[in-house]
């Protein structure tokens, strides 16, 4: 049995070790299996979740409690004790998030913008609802936020003192950890360069932007539109040097890179005429804009990651809240890249108990095959699960599980790939075009 975590207002976590550890798929609380769980990862953080308290299952009547702290612990007055859920590390995805009851009392405003996930404790370590997607070999987070980072940052700087964009990922490297930002310091890997400060959508979960009143937003928003030679002087060395090199147009630092689909066109061109070939042009988008992706395949984009909740009208206008835009021109857009020998992966926003479902199953298989799409790229929505099930139409038909629907994606689409990550030029081997 996992047994139940919980944590005071100060966050030290307690073990319950009475009450088995319960995890919720959409808004219905599920026991938790032995099989349904995994090892906390290296890299992961356990969080407290203020205002939400923690339940867990009696083993002997099969109810579920609420779980309060101890005398000894209690600072003034019956106190509850809030649920704990885990972040996870790129590659990992949740099965099933945090159980708990919301305090009407103390929950007094939204969960930060993180993808939570259900705990318990079992031969004496933290265990997390999740399975591994991909590979995290370049994800692994002990390769950033290493002492030299500083110095790099610096050197850079000192470098290119007139680049704003070095100046804004310098920011993100920093105060935000944001890995893609690192990655131009360590010239390796996947790189960002945002340029876009503006979004033709108001996605519910966007972590650069959000209205007052409704999400705390984890970082903010670029508030200029960068040079060519600000992209330009970033992007060439990066892709000349870098071992796996990708630089990547659309972070989570910025809105839409289709509104600047001129400037990202013409960026691609000149890189494309100094690198010869090496490396891998990527950006990451909501796809919207057909007539802005045909610019940036002409232009010689090598991959397209579009970020997608759900192949169903209904779930995706209700999330991405796009406008002047649909699914239909999502497709449309994908159609265009597919024909220019484009990589297109989907962005999958993966929220157990939506996902899962198999309405969701078959529109997302049905989308796959009428696109051609190349990969499925798991995603762990970073989302006070609270605040989605009220935006959202409440979901039909019957979960699958997490496990289990992305075995049966594996089986329906057996020529797909699935996992977390942009690959590399060098792991594609030929799925895309050359030059």
């Amino acid at each position: 049995m996992f047994r139940s975590l919980y944590a005071d207002d100060r966050g030290t976590m307690f073990d319950e070790g009475g009450l088995a550890a319960l995890g919720r798929s959409w808004d219905e609380i599920w026991e938790i299996r032995e099989k349904d769980m995994i090892p906390l990862p290296g890299g992961s953080t356990l969080a407290m979740l203020p205002g939400c308290q923690a339940i867990g299952m009696s083993p002997d009547t099969g109810e579920a409690l609420a779980l309060w702290l101890e005398p000894e612990t209690q600072h003034g007055g019956e106190t509850p004790g809030w649920a704990v859920g885990a972040l996870l590390p790129a590659g990992f995805t949740r099965t099933l998030l945090p159980a708990y009851v919301v305090d009407r009392h103390r929950r007094f405003r939204t969960l930060p913008l993180y993808g939570y996930a259900a705990v318990g404790m079992g031969e004496g370590q933290p265990y997390v609802a999740a399975v591994r997607t991909d590979d995290p070999l370049r994800w692994d987070p002990g390769d950033y936020n290493t002492p030299e980072l500083r110095s790099l940052i610096e050197a850079r700087l000192r470098e290119h003192p007139e680049n704003r964009i070095l100046r804004q990922l310098a920011r993100c490297s920093v105060e935000y950890h944001c890995f893609t930002a690192q990655n131009v310091f360590y010239r390796r890997w996947e790189a960002g360069i945002p340029v876009s400060p503006a979004c033709p959508a108001s996605c519910i979960g966007c972590i650069s932007l959000q209205p007052a009143e409704c999400c705390p937003s984890p970082q903010t928003r670029i508030d200029f539109v960068p040079t060519l030679d600000e992209i330009v002087e970033i992007a060439l060395p990066h892709l000349r040097d870098a071992p796996h090199a990708i630089i990547s147009f659309g972070q989570g630092c910025e809105g839409e890179p289709l509104l600047q689909a001129d400037l990202v066109a013409r960026s691609i061109a000149k890189i494309k005429a100094e690198v010869k070939g090496r490396g891998l042009i990527n950006v990451n988008t909501s796809a919207g804009l057909t007539d802005a992706v045909a610019k940036l395949c002409m232009a010689g984009l090598d991959s397209m990651r579009v970020s997608i909740i759900s192949a169903r009208d209904e779930i995706y206008n209700a999330y991405h809240r796009p406008r002047g835009y649909g699914l239909a021109d999502v497709e449309a857009s994908i159609a265009v890249a597919k024909a220019s020998g484009v990589f297109v992966s989907l962005n999958l926003l993966v929220f157990p108990g939506l996902t899962d479902r198999e309405e969701e199953l078959d529109a997302l298989c049905a989308l796959i095959s009428r696109a051609h799409i190349d990969m499925v790229q798991l995603r762990n929505l970073n989302i006070d699960p609270d605040v989605l099930t009220a935006a959202l139409p409440g979901p039909r038909g019957r979960v699958l599980g997490i496990e289990a629907f992305t075995r049966e994606l594996h089986a329906r689409c057996p020529a797909l790939r699935v996992g977390s990550f942009t690959p590399s030029r060098e792991e594609l081997s030929g799925s895309i075009r050359h030059g």
